[in-house]
């Protein structure tokens, strides 16, 4: 079960993303959607369904956005109402600053009587015009339903910089997130230097640590590749140039990521650090989408091999 992995901090959790459908389409066209990701994912093997909401981000960027934004479905809505044959548990984001207090009080206070699953995201940029803090709404989750089981953002790449993102984990631990997940990951090296600061601060400090998933998404394109890469996603100039000059630009990134998360997993394992891995498409194409499912499929083979118990050594029989 999710929450016992969660809970009881164990590696390995797989979970894979999808963004609702635009609010524009009517409803033949969503339950035409739905039903073909639900086509999709019956055949995944996977802890969590995660159902993202949407934000614009255009304080963020000064660049024009490769893609428009268009606003999706609410993602409860979308989950309950379209894909609850799916009987995976949903992991719920919420952009905080999007609502009202009493908006998201009602959210978090909802169906309390069974666990449920939420990533609370705060603001894209200092810019941004928002109604509610995020520690204010980590503050109202643990006020109104102790059996949501609240998620945070991680961003490795931040850390290069700052070198502070270890901090920002302990601190959104503290304040009652159970595990966290990274924006898409790309840089090996930002990945492996976060994990080495949080995993000696918190053996200096006696903290126990929480799940991370990694997120890998593959690339099919180059507007795919300029997307990521607005959306702030970090690859090292020498990766950029081999997808972009490569003869299959989707089955490079689909190698270059699944050896990324492997990688980041024995990092993981050996220093007992709880890794998982969530996989998504940001492209709506269905090569790429149909890639990521695949992709997905993969990581959780190569988990189940890192995972399972080795036989014990026969002890060698004295004549």
């Amino acid at each position: 079960m999710l929450k016992d992995k969660i809970v009881n901090r164990k590696p390995g959790i797989l979970t894979y993303g999808i963004t609702p459908p635009k609010q524009s389409h009517t409803p033949e066209k969503i339950s035409e959607i739905a039903q073909k990701q639900l086509e999709r994912l019956s055949g995944i093997d996977m802890d969590a369904l995660i159902i993202y909401d949407v934000q614009d981000e255009a304080e963020r960027q000064e660049q024009e956005r490769p893609f428009p934004y268009l606003p999706t479905l609410e993602p409860t809505l979308y989950s309950n109402a379209y894909l609850d044959e799916l009987k995976v548990p949903k992991i719920i984001y919420r952009c905080v600053g999007k609502y009202t207090e009493r908006e998201l009080s009602e959210w978090i206070a909802s169906d309390s009587s069974q666990d449920r699953y939420a990533v609370f995201v705060g603001a894209s940029s200092s810019k941004q015009q928002i109604r509610l803090r995020l520690p204010d709404a980590y503050a109202m989750s643990h006020r109104l339903n102790d059996r949501l089981l609240l998620g945070g953002v991680l961003i490795p790449e931040r850390h290069t910089a700052r070198r502070d993102e270890h901090l920002r984990v302990i601190d959104k631990a503290q304040s009652g997130c159970r595990f966290f997940v990274t924006q898409a990951t790309y840089n090996v090296e930002a990945s492996k230097n976060f994990l080495s600061d949080y995993y000696y601060y918190c053996e200096r400090n006696e903290i126990e640590m929480v799940p991370i998933l990694f997120n890998i998404a593959p690339c099919g394109s180059s507007k795919t590749l300029g997307f990521m890469k607005w959306l702030g996603i970090s690859l090292p100039r020498w990766l950029e140039n081999d997808l972009m000059h490569s003869n299959d630009i989707l089955d490079k990134s689909i190698r270059v990521t699944h050896k990324i998360f492997e990688e980041i997993f024995e990092f993981g394992l050996e220093k007992g650090i709880p890794i998982g891995c969530s996989v998504e498409s940001v492209s709506t194409r269905k090569v790429e989408i149909e890639a990521s499912i695949q992709l997905v499929k993969d990581i959780q083979s190569s988990i189940a091999k890192k995972l399972e118990p080795t036989e014990p050594d026969q002890p060698v029989m004295q004549s």
